[in-house]
């Protein structure tokens, strides 16, 4: 038993009372890979959310709104560490904002909304269903455990999406990574995202990066130390407020990624290109895998003709490609950052 499980509180009744959740997805401004490798990496929660909610017992789950086979798995998972729940999970529906396999974590938000919404439906009778009746950080390690089982990944966007904010990570090779920092982003930046269109494969870059870490790879050794770097260059620059600052170390992030890790491809570097020249926005690769999201940071005045000239710069060159206007957001449990790791 870990010691997440030792934490947990028996919940009683075998019918589920109505819950639901609403989780931020996130985009890693620096250190993809660190959460698992070891080293620093700065993560950023953002309101394109994913919600879910638990319907009534007999409920149907509407068209194109159900959570797939991670509501079954999940409930699973919960009931081999909570008491008394029934062999089949509810009816939930579930909606998401942000683009699928984009790198910016939808479906660790999906899972985690998932392990919120069923935990709070399954409150003894008379809970409010606004309590945690299992804890945030017991929730994150849960979440955690979930995910590695099937990606054999980190946990850097589980504490993202669970924390909110802007954090500072510490990566571990076993176990969820520790919050060095926690703090607001600042109010006077926005966020654009460009969605590329194609999917990432995150299963596949781990497989392969696990197999660099155990031959000793000298290119994964450099990258971590560039990214290291690169990571401690953005938290100074969010924390001294110099915009171009960030997006010099945003984009030495990026650099290491492409250069010693091939996570970017030909048509991500054709919209870096186009964004720098035709708004002086620096991008950044959010995620591993090769295709997903770019991400980058400009004056929140501007953000409007930022993403106006974005989008006629794409035009019919780029039709797959999305400019979407994001800001940062709060988690769920903003306190798990200051609770200590276990």
């Amino acid at each position: 038993m870990t010691e997440a499980e030792e934490g947990a509180a028996p919940v009683h009744g075998t019918v589920p009372a109505a819950g639901r959740a609403v989780v931020p997805c996130r985009a890693c401004l620096s250190g993809e890979d660190l959460d698992w490798l070891g080293g620093r990496s700065v993560s950023l929660a953002l309101d394109l959310p994913t919600s879910v909610a638990v319907g009534p017992p007999g409920a149907v789950v509407p068209a194109g709104g159900g959570a797939g086979s991670w509501a079954d798995e999940v409930w699973a998972f919960l009931r081999r560490r909570l008491q008394g729940l029934g062999p089949r999970p509810p009816a939930v529906t579930a909606r998401s904002q942000a683009p699928a396999a984009s790198g910016l974590s939808s479906s660790t938000a999906l899972i985690v909304a998932l392990f919120r919404a069923f935990t709070q439906a399954a409150l003894p009778a008379g809970g409010d269903g606004g309590e945690w009746p299992v804890p945030a950080r017991t929730l994150a390690q849960w979440a955690y455990e979930f995910e590695f089982a099937i990606f054999n990944g980190g946990g850097m966007d589980h504490l993202a999406v669970i924390a909110g904010g802007l954090l500072l990570l510490d990566g571990r090779t076993t176990g969820l990574p520790e919050i060095r920092h926690r703090t607001a982003f600042p109010d006077e930046w926005a966020v654009v995202v460009l969605d590329s269109g194609t999917r990432k494969d995150t299963s596949d870059h781990i497989r392969s990066v696990r197999a660099q870490l155990a031959t000793g790879d000298a290119r994964l050794a450099a990258y971590r130390r560039r990214s290291d770097a690169a990571s401690g260059a953005v938290w100074e620059a969010v924390r001294d407020r110099d915009l171009a600052a960030l997006g010099a170390a945003m984009s030495e992030a990026h650099s290491a990624m492409r250069d010693l890790q091939r996570m970017s491809t030909p048509l991500l570097e054709e919209l870096r290109s186009l964004a720098l020249r035709t708004v002086g926005l620096p991008l950044k690769l959010s995620g591993a895998g090769g295709g997903g999201a770019l991400v980058g940071v400009c004056p929140a005045a501007d953000r409007a003709e930022v993403v106006a000239r974005l989008r006629r710069a794409l035009g019919p060159a780029h039709p797959r490609v999305r400019v979407i206007e994001a800001r940062a957001a709060a988690g769920l449990a903003p306190e798990v950052a200051a609770a200590p790791a276990p």
